[in-house]
């Protein structure tokens, strides 16, 4: 199979003592209007000159967003996934790239929450790291690599004593700027009958690893996706999560990956489809119609066309991201093929943000071609979203597989 992120298949599970000490002590609106408008206002500069978003991270560290999840238990403020999905929509509609950026912190959080509720302890540090301020990034993409974490161009050479130094170039490291600690994967090949697939997180403050400033996007460009050259960086036995062999990855933390950066995504497309309809339906009621004579476009029954098929798709995307989120944070049941879901809900998010947005220019009329209008950004910002791993097509040869029931098996 050709994708990136492959789970062989169990279902989510919840350790109940856990799940119950997880109580929410954030406030019902984590990121409070104002900052959303001063966020908001930031996203044109970040854009325009391709700058790292570091007020909006200050911002967001100091209300607590980047612990939003980590439980109360362990310094953090407690949210559930489908609470903090909302928060990750509401950033997404003011600035696509800080919220796309931070699903990659975040996501980390997620498969470290997913082994804690499960009741292994083995990626706690992650959650208590995170709570103290730290910022996690991931070095997950890697030019020519198409199978993702069942494979790696990065070669992870064993130290003896647990550690692993990895060599080699990862690409689209988001929050290149900013990171305190780099997720990665790598190829462990001493036993060519056995290669490995090692998992571990590599400190800013470790030799041999440079960023190179390679990013300059179509869109989301305050991302800094900078490439990671990776030339002796050492990760310390306790940051090594997991050694599993070569291949479709079959582990509660690869799970709890996919089960956090998935829904983060659809999350941060349906923000960013929900803010085009928004700018596009304000345009039409203010822009004026000589055909109609003066009234505005609103009238219009085209007009009224778009914004229906806009909103009806903005509706589906809403439901089918709260739903998987609500299923994944409740547990799956054995035999549910949860993988399928998850990617159909980032999927569905994508082509249809792509859908509204572009609904939203035709809407909102020859102005939104303009670098001041702020649908033009979003225009190129939803433009991403087909890139993000697994692409289109691995996406639907795995929903179709696990459906047939051959996942894993082909």
């Amino acid at each position: 199979m050709s994708t990136v992120l492959e789970p062989a298949g169990h279902a989510a599970a919840t350790n109940p003592q856990s799940a119950a000490l997880q109580t929410s002590v954030a406030p019902p609106t984590l990121l409070p209007h104002p900052l959303l408008e001063t966020i908001g206002a930031r996203a044109a500069g970040y854009d325009r000159e391709n700058r790292f978003f570091a007020g909006d991270l200050e911002d967001l560290q100091r209300v607590g967003f980047l612990r939003a999840s980590v439980p109360v238990e362990l310094g953090g403020l407690g949210l559930t996934l489908p609470q903090l999905l909302r928060e990750q929509v509401r950033l997404a509609t003011r600035a696509p790239a800080t919220a796309l950026a931070l699903n990659m912190h975040l996501y980390w959080i997620g498969a470290a929450l997913h082994l804690y509720r499960r009741g292994d302890a083995s990626a706690r540090w992650i959650l208590t790291e995170a709570a103290a301020g730290k910022v996690f990034a991931a070095g997950h993409g890697e030019p020519g690599n198409d199978l993702g974490l069942a494979h790696s161009f990065v070669k992870a050479t064993p130290l003896g004593d647990g550690g692993y130094r990895f060599d080699g170039r990862k690409i689209l490291t988001s929050l290149a700027p900013a990171w305190d600690w780099l997720g990665v994967h790598g190829l462990d090949d001493s036993d060519p009958a056995a290669p490995k697939i090692v998992h571990a997180f590599i400190h800013r403050d470790a030799a041999g690893h440079r960023t190179v400033e390679t990013w300059d996007a179509l869109g989301l460009r305050a991302t800094r996706s900078d490439d990671t050259y990776l030339e002796g960086a050492i990760a310390q036995h306790q940051h090594v999560i997991r050694v599993l062999p070569a291949g479709i990855p079959d582990d509660p933390f690869v799970d709890g990956i996919l089960g956090a950066v998935l829904p983060g995504l659809a999350a941060v497309y349906y923000g960013i489809a929900k803010r085009a309809l928004e700018l596009a339906i304000a345009t039409a009621k203010t822009r004026t119609s000589q055909a109609l004579a003066g009234k505005t476009y609103a009238y219009k029954p085209l007009t009224q066309l778009s914004v229906a098929q806009a909103a009806i798709e903005l509706d589906s995307i809403e439901a089918l991201v709260e739903r998987v989120a609500a299923q994944w944070w409740q547990g799956y049941p054995d035999g549910e093929p949860w993988i399928a879901r998850l990617l159909a809900s980032k999927q569905h998010a994508v082509d249809g943000a792509l859908r509204v947005v572009n609904l939203a220019l035709k809407i909102a009329g020859a102005g939104a071609l303009s670098k001041n209008n702020e649908l033009e950004r979003l225009y190129r910002d939803v433009r991403a979203g087909a890139f993000h791993p697994p692409n289109a097509d691995a996406t639907h040869e795995v929903i179709g597989q696990a459906w047939l029931g051959v996942l894993g098996k082909v």
